[in-house]
């Protein structure tokens, strides 16, 4: 592994990572050593999502529809019924979160109409439904902008990280699903009782954690902290990671405080001007974006995968979230291309997918970050 010493590398890192204005940008990594990636098992079609099951088995979601199970290094489809899946463009099968039963598993993925939040019962290598656990998240005809990722947290509720669809509105109005971070019951799919809009007469604004987001693709814990942070697509600047906080608005506002229809992407990501209030990123790309993916804690730092810049990206924070150093690790710095998918398992180990379409792998990364 490397620091970011080459000099593109610490102008993306070092120049273009504001943490809030005025603020400083984080400082180069020392260099670490000793990583190791094994590839435990290839041949998926644009893997997404990972999900950890006892005995060390694992579940893996394609975006095309299939989702397969993984066990000793063989690779076993799964007996699904997904004929409702929509594969178009940045939509199809999303994310996947495992229950504490380890039984029931809950997959998002695009429909004709909408995305949905649905729970299967896994036995053996056949899943039956149980139940569609939300539906209506709005989705675009092309897939574009569509998230989707699911979470457990620490209190049993589940978190899932929307994108807007490339709406103008969707970001700031909380009536919609899109371009949020919403917290539900992960048996009803209502809004969690102590939600920050939980008075709200509309049911999906007591969905909303937080809002003004372009296109989440991770949310995470950080361990043994109430802290909780997001991984977001910017346009063609200002990738983000956020430190996610109950009730907030993060800025995005493509409709121009609703005076625009069309989808205007030269807003700020986060819009200080128009919302005063609004939440900085703890880290920003600037210019290039990296596209970055999933986050998961690993070995106390935060790991966030990326898609265009084909990278895995370690943030070293302080107690309070702000981003001190990024380091990115040479073994995983565009040997396999495009990475997604980002959970650390039960063994302590980082598991990430590649998503390049044909022959993807599903990655262990051991050794200190």
């Amino acid at each position: 592994m490397r620091a970011l010493v080459a000099a593109g590398l610490v102008l993306v890192v070092v120049a273009c990572s504001s943490p809030e204005p005025g603020g400083t940008a984080p400082s180069k990594a020392p260099a670490p050593t000793g990583l190791k990636v094994e590839e435990v098992a290839g041949g998926f079609q644009h893997a997404w999502d990972i999900g950890f099951l006892p005995g060390g088995a694992m579940l893996v979601t394609e975006r095309p529809g299939t989702l397969k199970l993984v066990e000793g290094g063989r690779v076993t489809p799964v007996d699904i019924d997904l004929g409702d899946v929509q594969a178009r463009g940045e939509g199809g099968l999303m994310g996947l979160v495992i229950h504490p039963d380890n039984q029931r598993f809950t997959v998002c993925h695009n429909t004709s109409n909408d995305v949905r939040l649905v729970t299967f019962r896994l036995d053996g290598t056949r899943a039956t439904k149980v139940k569609d656990l939300l539906t209506g998240m709005p989705s675009n005809s092309s897939g574009r902008h569509s998230g989707c990722r699911p979470t457990l947290a620490p209190d049993g509720t589940m978190f899932v990280a929307t994108g807007d669809i490339a709406q103008a509105r969707n970001p700031q109005d909380r009536t919609s699903l899109g371009g949020k971070v919403l917290r539900i019951d992960p048996e009803t799919g209502e809004g969690a009782k102590d939600n920050p809009f939980a008075s709200s007469g509309n049911a999906n604004e007591r969905r909303v954690y937080s809002y003004g987001h372009r296109n989440v693709q991770g949310v995470v814990f950080r361990p043994d902290t109430d802290q909780i942070f997001s991984s977001e697509h910017g346009p063609s600047v200002d990738d983000e990671v956020n430190l996610v906080r109950k009730g907030a608005n993060y800025g995005w506002d493509p409709s121009q405080g609703g005076t625009q229809s069309r989808y205007d992407e030269s807003v700020p990501m986060t819009d200080l001007e128009r919302f005063p209030d609004a939440v900085p990123a703890v880290w920003s790309s600037g210019s290039p974006t990296e596209a970055i993916c999933q986050a998961a804690f690993w070995n106390g730092k935060l790991a966030i995968t990326a898609l265009k810049g084909t990278k895995l990206l370690l943030f070293t924070l302080d107690a309070d979230g702000k981003v001190q150093n990024v380091s990115i690790p040479d073994e995983l710095n565009d040997k396999y291309g495009r990475l997604r998918a980002a959970r650390t398992g039960p063994d302590g180990a980082l598991y990430v997918t590649s998503s390049n379409g044909s022959d993807d792998k599903l990655l262990k990364l051991t050794g200190n970050a």
